[in-house]
């Protein structure tokens, strides 16, 4: 792809995320995330494969669904309030608005689509799709924050995050795993948001770390399968160190800086609902799993052990310094939770 489209295509994006966040107007908001989803469908369908094309397909119906789902719903609440503002929402708007942004971001039961169109794009682009991407369906949640039903944000973070667990354990591919993780973490998210807009802002700010320095890693060795992990340790030990590392802090072992978010979500919870909070905590048990799988196969292969899995070509492992800043903050911001849950 020439630089030029590129940068054409990465500055759409940003600015109709952009749109969407800094709108009080229910069509402008619509514009921004018509906007958005136009702009990533060329780096989706850019390898020209026909897992890419399928991906592509799958990310705009879903997309071009969610968003008429979000026009109707600010349509009849116009009928119902007679405003376009944001912030004033009826009742069945705001279920129609609900049911649309768990479409837009994967959460579950309408999760099926999202870890399809990760395996079926490169890297990169799945990078974008689970951080970026997350930033403008989520601004509208936080728009509307005063009028979403808590219970059903809590149900759905609840069921996000068992099945983000349950079904990340039959996987083998890392884009898979991943986007397992990513609907877990969602979870987690919709049920912070439920109560506390601040904790819900640290823990995709923490959220958006953990994923970012785990998908560099993966980029840096090009590891597309868990078997593929096992020959990270010649390409480079400093990266299975750091990726190590980075899995534990996913799956929210202290003294890493996952830890954190976990554990500020469960001490708001256990006052008033210490059912939903011990179901949540249990519900992360699968994913930790799966993560430590991830860990296992690929320290086996450390000296003096020899490592099962077939040699890959090896280039070259160009080590970004983007990646060892990522890599730093995802491992030691636990001591300085105070600070970072007063400021957000």
């Amino acid at each position: 792809m020439s630089p030029l489209i590129w940068a054409l295509l990465m500055t759409s994006l940003a600015t109709s995320t952009i749109i969407t966040m800094t709108s009080n107007h229910w069509l402008l908001a619509w514009l921004g995330l018509e906007l958005n989803t136009l702009s990533i469908l060329p780096l989706l369908i850019k390898p020209h494969h026909p897992r890419a094309t399928e991906a592509a397909t799958k990310y705009f119906l879903m997309q071009a669904t969610a968003a008429a789902l979000i026009l109707c719903s600010c349509t009849l609440n116009a009928w119902q309030t007679g405003q376009w503002t944001i912030t004033h929402m009826s009742p069945i708007p705001t279920t129609i608005l609900t049911v649309a942004i768990m479409l837009k971001l994967g959460l579950a039961p309408a999760h099926l689509w999202y870890p399809e169109v990760l395996q079926g794009v490169t890297m990169l682009t799945a990078l974008i799709i689970m951080t970026w991407q997350k930033f403008a369906p989520l601004t509208l949640l936080y728009l509307t924050h005063n009028h979403l039903h808590t219970n059903t944000m809590l149900t759905l973070g609840l069921t996000s995050a068992l099945v983000g667990g349950w079904a990340g354990l039959n996987q083998t591919q890392t884009r898979k795993l991943m986007a397992f993780s990513s609907i877990a973490h969602m979870g987690w998210l919709i049920v912070a948001l439920s109560l506390n807009m601040s904790l819900a802002t640290l823990t995709m700010m923490t959220y958006v770390l953990l994923t970012t320095t785990m998908m560099l890693a993966l980029i840096t060795t090009t590891a597309k399968t868990i078997v593929s992990l096992g020959t990270m340790w010649p390409l480079s030990p400093t990266t299975l160190a750091a990726t190590t590392l980075s899995l534990m802090s996913l799956g929210g072992l202290p003294p890493l800086t996952g830890f954190m978010p976990k554990l500020l979500i469960l001490k708001e919870l256990s006052t008033p609902t210490p059912l939903l909070s011990t179901l949540l905590l249990m519900a992360s048990l699968p994913s930790l799993f799966f993560y430590i799988r991830m860990t296992y196969l690929t320290m086996i292969t450390t000296p003096p052990t020899t490592t099962n899995s077939e040699h890959t070509w090896r280039f070259k492992t160009n080590l970004s310094p983007t990646t060892t800043l990522a890599t730093m903050a995802a491992l030691s911001l636990l001591p300085i939770t105070t600070m970072l849950y007063n400021t957000t």
